[in-house]
């Protein structure tokens, strides 16, 4: 049975010995994040910090603080129930593979599976655990443990919400993870990137008032919703680069083998996870942009400041003594690496369905996501890898991607000593390298222009003739494998 909530998960890190306890009083100012850093960089536990508190502002916090929760592989496993995160690629493949039945017997045989499949859509429930409070006057965020990553960061941000919008064109919703810069006690920004499906929303918004509509009012305004603290496969689900057309709390309930409990928000016409722990509801505003940032991202640098719209409180749902969930990102790697460890286990499946010449991908945690992918395909004919590189880059979860480097099928992509021997030996840079323009990460500070640079792939697999590689290729140094038995029985005896 999936994770009702986000206790349930806590309850399940507690008893694998996944999460410590922190009793003492830590400051939501720099010193969670310096003791979140060491720990995930180490390879150790989830957190719970029991009493945060701030000395700047004089307080100790009365819910306490989350963090580290997904920051390993086997805690990725925990979060979606599973021995390995490849049974869930496997899942996915089976759904992939589904063709339509083509006799009576066929469509008999999919019933189950379309049966399942519908289990999965989002069910909106006339209440839940985060409606056990509901506050509409005097809302402030202060009482939150909301935290300052690190020292140039503009404020304190929230750092892991589950943002949830509904598109002024068609109606569709859209969930993300947008960071949150907190202005006051009822204000924050809301830091869609110009590519995020927030930030496309917010557009439609712009587009769909008329020239001579007055400058206030609902037109100008849209409803946003965002949940902190949920079960471990909807906050995931939030960050996952989803195509436009699938709803994120639908791969939610595809991922917990479950569908995912909403209730109706009480000032915004939204639907939120019945059992999150807190709720912010509100809405931004086309006439209200400011400047946020800088905040200490995922690629070891700050991201500049920059203007994007203001969340405006409305309202405030949550359980009764609520969990706050945060995380951090910095220099590699930190929690966010698993989650992008998941979410490329999860979509080789996707890829490979697009491209069935792709073996195997990687997304080194040094590459931070978007500037280095490695690929291994079975290579089939000349030009082949230069033909991978380019659908990559057509990918719309891809399309960031500043390099790729394609090795051959044999290349254990995951072995970096091994993808660097090889492909340095295998290029010609002048010939196997190319490089292209296109749309970059809008936290890309390397590029001559925001959000637009180049791209740089590298073609490191075995060269042959008809690509205009006409010296012998040498075959690669390995022993005889009679010698390696043979040896393989000595080795007891020599002592070393």
């Amino acid at each position: 049975m999936a994770y009702r909530s986000l206790r349930d998960f806590v309850a399940r890190l507690e008893s694998a010995g996944e999460l410590k306890r922190i009793a003492s009083a830590v400051d939501v100012d720099l010193e969670i994040t310096e003791i979140t850093d060491r720990v995930s960089k180490a390879g150790g536990p989830a957190l719970l910090f029991e009493k945060p508190c701030s000395a700047k502002d004089g307080v100790e916090y009365s819910m306490p603080l989350l963090i580290n929760a997904l920051g390993s592989k086997r805690r990725m496993e925990l979060a979606l129930e599973v021995n390995s995160l490849e049974d869930v690629a496997r899942r996915i493949e089976d759904l992939l593979e589904m063709k339509p039945p083509e006799s009576f017997l066929d469509k008999v045989k999919l019933l189950p599976r379309i049966s399942e499949l519908g289990s999965f859509f989002p069910k909106t429930i006339k209440s839940g655990s985060v409606k056990e409070v509901i506050e509409s006057d005097n809302l402030s965020l202060r009482r939150f443990p909301i935290m300052k990553c690190w020292p140039q960061d503009g404020g304190r941000f929230i750092t892991f919400p589950i943002v949830i919008t509904r598109s002024p064109k068609t109606g569709r919703r859209n969930v993300g993870c947008y960071r949150m810069q907190v202005y006051d006690e009822r204000t924050t920004a809301m830091h869609w990137q110009i590519h995020k499906g927030g930030a496309e929303h917010f557009r439609w918004l712009e587009r769909l008032r008329s020239p001579g509509e007055a400058r206030q009012g609902k037109a100008s305004r849209m409803d946003v919703a965002v949940a902190i603290g949920a079960d471990p496969a909807t906050m995931l689900a939030g960050a996952l680069p989803l195509p436009e057309e699938v709803d994120e709390f639908i791969f939610a309930g595809f991922l917990r083998q479950e569908a995912v409990e909403l209730v109706k928000c009480e000032t915004v016409d939204l639907e939120v996870p019945a059992h999150a722990e807190i709720v912010l509801e509100g809405y931004v505003d086309l006439d209200d942009i400011r400047v946020e940032g800088p905040f200490g991202d995922h690629t070891g640098y700050y991201s500049l400041e920059d203007k994007f719209p203001a969340f405006h409180l409305t309202c405030i749902t949550r359980r009764r003594e609520p969990i706050y969930v945060s995380t951090i990102v910095g220099p590699p790697p930190m929690e966010d690496y698993w989650m992008g460890y998941a979410i490329e286990r999860l979509f080789l499946p996707l890829m490979r369905k697009q491209l069935p010449e792709v073996v195997d991908m990687h997304l080194p945690a040094e590459g931070i996501f978007h500037n280095l992918m490695i690929i291994s395909i079975r290579k089939s004919y000349p030009g082949h890898a230069r033909r991978v590189m380019n659908a990559i880059w057509g990918l719309p979860g891809a399309m960031f991607t500043k390099c790729i480097v394609v090795v051959d099928h044999d290349v254990d992509v995951h072995n970096l000593r091994e993808v660097a021997w090889k492909a340095f030996n295998h290029i010609d840079p002048e010939h196997d390298i190319q490089f292209t323009l296109g749309p970059v990460d809008q936290l890309e500070h390397a590029s001559r222009l925001p959000n637009f640079g180049s791209k740089m792939g590298v073609d490191a697999t075995h060269k042959w003739p008809s690509e205009g590689f006409n010296r012998p290729w040498p075959d690669e140094i390995k022993m005889d494998p009679e010698v390696k038995k043979k040896i393989d029985v000595l080795w007891q005896r020599l002592g070393l």
